[in-house]
């Protein structure tokens, strides 16, 4: 079980940084083992702090104050799969094919093949034992390929499990069981 937030503002002037943490600390119920946050700002550049501490003890005023930008996306981490190293505090960042930022809250059970298709096919390292990092991974290889979103699609079919992306759509459940449908 983990928390994500993600937070797009209006005006790309004002920072998002501090919405973001006040709702991580909302969300520490549902993750107390890390906590991180990445925002964009000015020309697209990424700002991360990320640390295997709760939020109150990794962004104070001054670590705040460096995450520039108007859009962000926050993660709090209840591991379940993968280790306790620093490395696997989420979001996690990928710079191939653009700039990705991503942050998950689940289990894969097919990892062990999905690695071999990273490493036969793609040609990708992974750097930890996260199937988060794997999954971007995936979706990275497959948006360099594509180009589009069929790399949405295309990530979906290659995890065990219901699908959740249809053809101009996307759908969200949130912790209440509310599904947001949203169409792309």
């Amino acid at each position: 079980m983990c928390g994500i937030l993600g937070l797009l503002l209006h005006d790309p002037t004002v920072h998002c940084a501090p919405e973001i943490c006040e709702g991580l600390s909302l969300l520490q119920h549902r993750g107390q083992d890390a906590c991180g946050i990445v925002t964009c700002g000015p020309k697209g550049r990424f700002f991360q702090c990320k640390a295997n501490e709760m939020v109150r003890d990794i962004f104070d005023e001054n670590s705040i104050r460096k995450l520039n930008g108007g859009m962000g996306v926050g993660h709090v981490r209840y591991p379940t799969a993968g280790s306790f190293n620093n490395a696997e505090a989420q979001p996690f960042y990928v710079n191939s094919p653009h700039g990705i930022v991503f942050a998950h809250n689940g289990n894969l059970i097919n990892t062990s093949s999905l690695l071999q298709y990273m490493d036969a096919a793609a040609h990708r390292h992974i750097n930890t034992s996260s199937d988060s990092e794997l999954l971007l991974n995936i979706f990275a290889n497959n948006l360099q390929q594509t180009g589009n979103s069929g790399s949405t699609r295309r990530i979906y079919s290659l995890r065990l499990g219901d699908d959740a992306v249809g053809e101009g759509r996307v759908c969200v459940c949130g912790e209440a069981g509310r599904v947001w449908d949203h169409r792309v």
